[in-house]
């Protein structure tokens, strides 16, 4: 049965504490995890490691931030969300010390699993605990304002582990972000507390289990019950094949082609990172402007956005090292995750509010399989055998295939959302068939 939402029960100062250290730590989350790639030279050069090594190691945090991402949430629900948040933050920032003591690549191996074992849920009950406490009116900036945060610390990780890597050796760069998080844990657990968040953002155990189960038996298998959203999963996991793995090499590309130093190159790519957190929040504001009297714009953006990353990276990488070569990588870059606002648009309209987490839960784990995981160990196999500027000229054909998706969903779309009896097709607005109540509330 619906029930209107609870109440916030914490101050307003609380309110903004509580998401900035939330902030804080998926700052921690992405700098451990995104480090590596400052460090690539240097591994390769002490260890003789291949490309598809040093793409693996990227790749398997992916890899189990994909696949757990599921089970670990519902265990947070259950367990407590502020706990599981502390826990999270402990073992991906004791993983992340335990790389910097590792003596082969097994070792690092392991220590790279762990931290995606780690990071695996924070992104999905992070976010829960800011938005319990907070208005609705307030729930579309902070998402849009935690999504992009990911880039921020990406840009963080890439700059930062350059500089310490430089002057201290790539062990530090490990050990600094490590000891950021451990420390960022224990502000946590002293000052966000589930007492004081109030039942709201505790996510724990009241909840009906029969209620629960009925819910995910009869709207679980509609988050893949149109052509359109597996396209957009599709689309959505191919564009971020792209930007992974730029992201990845990047610091590698500029250290072989331009002659730049670990601590030079990691700061050029971190600039690169940003540009694909700005693509990123552009690429959703420009979709709600478009698509605000025709919902079915939001493809022709997510399009547009493939193509342009397509020719502008094929045309970047073909051309020598210079200028105009990085301005050319730089605009395809901005363009390579911008889908990431319209695909999640899509997705929204295209799956019952009632499973709306869940469906965002779904994206993430297509953008993991499909992208985050094998971009950067694709790349790798791909430059042992053609050398990295032979691999990245063939990793923008991905969005190929990422665009045929989206023109595939964009021509089913509106037969879909008049199909499923959810938004009405020219406006994307609530028809008359579905609530317009947000699922949150019914618990």
């Amino acid at each position: 049965m619906t029930t209107s939402p609870r109440p916030v029960v914490v101050s307003r100062r609380y309110a903004w504490v509580v998401f900035a250290l939330s902030f804080g730590l998926l700052l921690s989350d992405y700098m451990s995890r995104q480090v590596l790639n400052a460090v690539f030279p240097l591994l390769k050069a002490e260890w003789q490691l291949s490309d598809a090594q040093l793409g693996s190691l990227s790749g398997i945090v992916a890899l189990m931030v994909g696949v757990l991402t599921f089970p670990l949430s519902l265990l947070a629900d259950r367990w407590g969300r502020v706990k599981s948040l502390v826990l999270a933050a402990v073992v991906w920032s004791l993983a992340t010390l335990g790389c910097a003591v590792s003596a082969s690549y097994g070792q690092m191996f392991l220590g790279r699993f762990m931290v995606g074992v780690g990071e695996a849920a924070y992104g999905s009950v992070g976010i829960a605990v800011v938005l319990s406490v907070f208005p609705v009116t307030l729930r579309a900036t902070l998402s849009g304002a935690f999504i992009a945060g990911g880039a921020f610390g990406s840009v963080l990780g890439v700059s930062i582990g350059g500089v310490v890597a430089e002057h201290l050796g790539w062990r530090w760069t490990f050990a600094v972000m490590g000891i950021f998080g451990l420390v960022l844990a224990a502000v946590y657990r002293v000052v966000v507390t589930e007492k004081r968040l109030g039942r709201a953002g505790t996510g724990g155990g009241d909840r009906a289990p029969v209620a629960r189960r009925e819910l995910v038996r009869v709207l679980v298998p509609r988050l893949f019950s149109s052509v359109s959203v597996r396209c957009a999963y599709v689309g959505s996991g191919l564009q971020m094949f792209i930007a992974m793995a730029l992201l990845a090499w990047m610091p590698s590309f500029l250290d072989r082609y331009y002659g730049m130093p670990p601590a030079k190159a990691g700061l050029a790519a971190g600039v690169f990172a940003l540009i694909t957190g700005i693509g990123m929040i552009g690429g959703g504001i420009v979709t709600d402007r478009v698509s605000r009297r025709l919902a079915a714009r939001k493809w022709t953006v997510a399009i547009v956005c493939s193509a342009g990353s397509l020719v502008l990276l094929t045309a970047g990488f073909q051309l020598p090292a210079g200028a105009l070569q990085l301005v050319l990588i730089g605009a395809g870059t901005l363009l390579s995750n911008a889908t990431a606002g319209p695909a999640a648009s899509m997705v929204t309209a295209l799956t019952p509010a009632a499973v709306a987490a869940t469906a965002m839960a779904t994206l993430t784990l297509a953008n993991s399989l499909l992208g985050l995981a094998p971009g950067p160990a694709v790349t790798g196999l791909l430059a042992d055998r053609v050398g990295l500027l032979g691999a990245l000229q063939l990793v923008p054909l991905a969005a190929v295939g990422a665009a045929a998706a989206f023109a595939v969903g964009r021509r089913t779309y509106e037969r879909d959302v008049l199909r499923l009896g959810l938004r009405t097709a020219t406006t994307g607005g609530p028809s008359a068939a579905a609530p317009t109540t947000h699922t949150e509330a019914q618990t």
